[in-house]
């Protein structure tokens, strides 16, 4: 597939996809309402189809929470919304949510919120088990009578998220599953050279060892000092699809046994996620397919992104930029991020994120999405972006921004790299996924909460600083939770967020040392919050 052809065709619709052509149609209408402040209600169904190699249902749970961020639009009185997981969203949680709004608007939230649950945690993307819940999809169908327009907000967007969207009458506010190839690794690979954003030196298009072997051959010719390479799958997330192989110490490029030597270096390639071993990993990759690319060395590396939104109407909007924090053995795994990204290289990738959100548009996407890049800084200062990946979805800087744009009113202005409230006041914050270890099981969810209600851990709507928790459903059974830490400048983030931890940790210790039970945050607290 040349890259011209992954901008510009276009399969023969089935009647399927024509209808859903039509049906996308009405987004139009739906963004109007938004822009106008009339009513309009939504459907969030936070379902992710993307594989990973093991996840506990407790993590399956707490990250279909993530978007409940959702639930502060509920402050435009206006808004109808239904939520949809897999299991129950437990009362407290919902009622930690409503607490972050006005005291004289959480009645009224909560008379205009619909939570849908499946009854629990199952094989399969949450969308897939809707479509199989007639009952469901009626309760939805029921709770969007008298409110129009209507949309679905999705997390990802697959053939079955499509299909639901059919099923329930309402356009989609994401990228239309034709549009797939462009979140893939190959594709996104593809769409860089199309649209001459800066990209690692690789390949596409692998589904073999040999093929794997041949393509890092090329690549040790084109640059002999080359010590790393990272193979990715090509629907990983995470960085959980990645695994690296080290060339160091292998004959010279061309030598007569060095497709030996690099068959030897393929075997034992590392995997980035837990537990999966080479040959795991191999297997996955003849089957699934993926890329090659090199490691990106420099005196200064960074890993930020830029979040983009795709209209109805085909404007491309910078929503933000991060500054990714990443761990795992090699420093490639999703942790949490940073906002805004720094403002020596921030507006050059909002650039090229702009001119990759440009192509998209033209093709007919629409939704939010994400670019990842790498940046090195040369021995001038200079920093050099690299485009590594699209996510064409939402992702793990989804629910921070919204968090901090719902509860501020504020914007993000790309050129400075700067978020300001109506007031003029610059916000930042740092946030994580991954707040997590065993100790937390100690305080748990309902410990955790009361806890908010310690002045320095709650959200102050005055100030318009504090931490806002997510994730909060996995602390009982696994110890994780998750946090954005928001102050007024990129230091007094950093300090909110070790205070949190800080402070987090040391109660879960002293519960675990004396096994004391921790209080309950109902009702009654969330109307102290």
């Amino acid at each position: 597939m040349t890259a011209h052809t992954l901008i510009t065709s276009r399969p023969m619709p089935t009647p399927r996809a024509a209808s859903f052509d039509e049906l996308q149609t009405r987004m139009v209408a739906a963004e109007t309402a938004r822009r106008d402040g009339r009513e309009r209600s939504l459907v969030v169904v936070p379902s992710r189809s993307v594989e990973k190699w093991h996840e506990p249902a407790a993590v399956t749970q707490a990250l279909e929470e993530r978007l409940l961020c959702s639930l502060l639009e509920l402050r435009d009185p206006g808004v109808r919304l239904t939520y949809v997981t897999s299991s129950p969203i437990a009362p407290p949680i919902v009622d930690y949510y409503l607490s972050l709004l006005p005291r004289r608007m959480r009645a009224h939230a909560r008379a205009r919120l619909t939570l849908v649950a499946l009854g629990a945690v199952a094989p399969g993307p949450l969308s897939g088990r809707l479509l199989a819940r007639p009952a469901s999809l009626d309760r939805i169908r029921r709770a969007q009578r008298g409110f129009n327009p209507c949309h679905l907000e999705p997390y990802a967007t697959t053939v079955v998220e499509r299909d639901l969207a059919l099923a329930l009458g309402l356009p989609m506010y994401g990228a239309d599953p034709r549009h797939a190839r462009f979140g893939t690794k190959s594709g996104c690979r593809e769409l860089f050279a199309r649209t001459g954003v800066p990209h690692p030196a690789g390949a596409d298009g692998i589904s073999s060892v040999p093929q794997l072997i041949a393509a890092i051959a090329r690549l040790r010719r084109a640059n002999p000092r080359l010590t790393r390479v990272v193979v990715k799958l090509d629907e990983g997330v995470s960085g959980e699809g990645n695994a690296l192989v080290e060339l160091d110490g292998l004959p010279a490029p061309g030598a007569p046994d060095e497709a030996d030597r690099l068959a030897e270096r393929v075997d034992s390639l590392a995997p980035e996620a837990p537990g999966v071993t080479a040959r795991m990993y191999l297997d996955k990759l003849a089957a699934r397919g993926g890329i090659v690319e090199q490691w990106i060395t420099g005196r200064d590396l960074r890993s930020p992104s830029v979040q983009l939104q795709i209209t109805p109407f085909g404007e491309v909007h910078v929503v933000s930029t991060h500054d990714q924090i990443l761990g795992g053995p090699s420093g490639q795994k999703y942790l949490g991020c940073r906002f805004p990204a720094a403002p020596a290289y921030a507006p050059a990738i909002s650039a090229l994120a702009r001119r990759i959100g440009g192509h998209l548009a033209a093709a007919g996407v629409i939704g939010r999405l994400a670019i990842d890049f790498v940046v090195a800084r040369d021995e001038r200062g200079r920093w050099q972006p690299y485009a590594i990946e699209l996510n064409l979805r939402k992702g793990g800087t989804t629910h921070p921004f919204d968090t901090l744009a719902h509860l501020t009113g504020g914007t993000y202005d790309a050129d400075r790299s700067t978020f300001t409230t109506p007031t003029g006041r610059e916000k930042h914050y740092v946030a994580t996924d991954h707040f997590e270890e065993p100790a937390l099981r100690a305080l748990g969810r309902d410990g955790l909460l009361a806890l908010v209600r310690r002045d320095g851990l709650r959200f102050d709507p005055m100030a318009r600083t504090g931490a806002v928790f997510h994730m909060l459903s996995s602390l009982n059974e696994i110890g994780r939770t998750g946090f954005t830490a928001i102050a007024d400048s990129a230091e007094e983030a950093d300090a909110l967020y070790e205070h949190v931890q800080s402070t987090v940790r040391a109660r879960a210790h002293d519960l675990e040392a004396h096994a004391c039970i921790p209080a309950s945050f109902g009702s009654s607290s969330a109307a102290e919050a």
